[in-house]
């Protein structure tokens, strides 16, 4: 397959456009989001009462974003198939795309390593049936150059986290084949095989691969967050069966077994089998995870993996940690609220026809 190069050229000039640059932060966080606004597709810094700091014009739908707060940057990746990534600084101004290999495309998501000075992007290497990690050059003067792979240690890598040492990277593969002649049509679904592999960030050596049970082979592992105690918190798609009611929610610890999570039956009943995102509020001690088809937001105690409570908000997707305790939750339908675990709510933003948020919505630490 050729990689249209037109569009990527419509890119690069695109990021010649100069929307402004980063308003001074107020002293509260910043977050990252795409969206679509005005038939316009965007990434977006915001800060916590919804306000626009940066806004980044993209030529296509946008997923999640990898974050570099050390040096004030950030990498927005196309939604899958990916064929256009833009490296852009929070304060403004600089802008560069990364062009994609040919073969390859990206799935939405990366993570910074090795002190910033590399990029990790989930990949398909689409031809060869398999999950990569692209190593892309973020170093000073290293133009965004793909300097290598490693491979992902299984099919369909979604998400990839650093995990707390800063030397292993944790890798969400949903076990799903798929090839963009084909759009996001699903060509294994009898073969599945999700797991969680950690990767060394330094060599790509596969230093553990965890699965789950032989009949979950259709429960695809998708979306990743860390606790404060060091375990990986995932949320799952379940390709099977509409009817099948099997666990979405679920952590591991480095050398154990992974566990799941039902929680009550009506609110598992009320995922649809689909969870858009995960994310921990700002002690680590609770686990939000969303389900935009089901209209919910379910929050988990990292401790015990009891479910704490919900919130309901129509096409709920994006989470985030606030600043202090609880969450920002935004909408495809363009509302955003706060909430929490013990069931408060307030509006940020309030629907609108004019914003659609997407999936992830991604704070921006200090």
């Amino acid at each position: 397959m050729v990689i249209d190069r037109r569009r990527f050229l419509s890119l690069a000039a695109a990021l010649g456009l100069s929307p402004g640059a980063a308003l001074p932060a107020n002293g509260g966080p910043l977050y990252l989001s795409a969206r679509k606004r005005g038939g316009r597709d965007e990434a977006v810094l915001l800060d916590e009462a919804g306000g626009d700091r940066l806004v980044v014009p993209m030529p296509a739908r946008g997923h999640s974003f990898a974050i570099d707060p050390a040096n004030q940057r950030a990498v927005v990746f196309g939604r899958q198939p990916g064929f256009f990534a833009v490296a852009f600084s929070l304060r403004g101004g600089e802008r560069k795309a990364l062009p994609v290999p040919e073969e390859r495309h990206f799935f939405g998501h990366g993570a910074f390593v090795d002190g910033g000075r590399l990029l990790a992007a989930t990949e398909n290497d689409f031809n060869g049936g398999r999950g990569v990690l692209g190593i892309y050059d973020a170093s000073p003067g290293g133009a965004w150059r793909r300097v290598g792979e490693f491979d992902s240690g299984g099919i369909g890598p979604h998400e990839v986290v650093l995990m707390p040492d800063g030397k292993t990277l944790c890798v969400a593969n949903g076990g799903i084949l798929t090839h963009p002649d084909y759009g996001k049509l699903e060509l294994n679904l009898d073969t599945m095989r999700p797991s969680l592999t950690y990767i060394d960030a330094a060599n790509g050596q596969l230093l553990e691969k965890v699965e789950l049970a032989p009949e979950l082979y259709r429960l695809s592992i998708r979306h990743l967050a860390l606790a404060a105690d060091g375990c990986v918190w995932f949320g799952c798609q379940y390709m099977g069966p509409a009817a099948d009611r099997p666990a979405l929610v679920g952590r591991h610890r480095r050398g154990a077994a992974l566990e799941l999570f039902e929680g009550p039956a009506e609110t598992l009943r009320n995922m649809r089998n689909y969870v858009g995102s995960v994310t921990v509020d700002a002690s680590g001690g609770i686990v939000a995870t969303s389900s935009p088809v089901g209209g919910q937001v379910i929050y988990w105690d990292t401790a015990s993996g009891h479910c704490l409570g919900t919130t309901l908000l129509a096409d709920g997707c994006g989470v985030a940690p606030a600043a202090q305790a609880g969450f920002l939750v935004s909408s495809g339908l363009g509302a955003m609220l706060r909430t929490d675990a013990a069931g408060r709510e307030s509006p940020v933003l309030p629907p609108s026809r004019e914003v659609s948020w997407d999936n992830h919505f991604r704070i921006v630490r200090a």
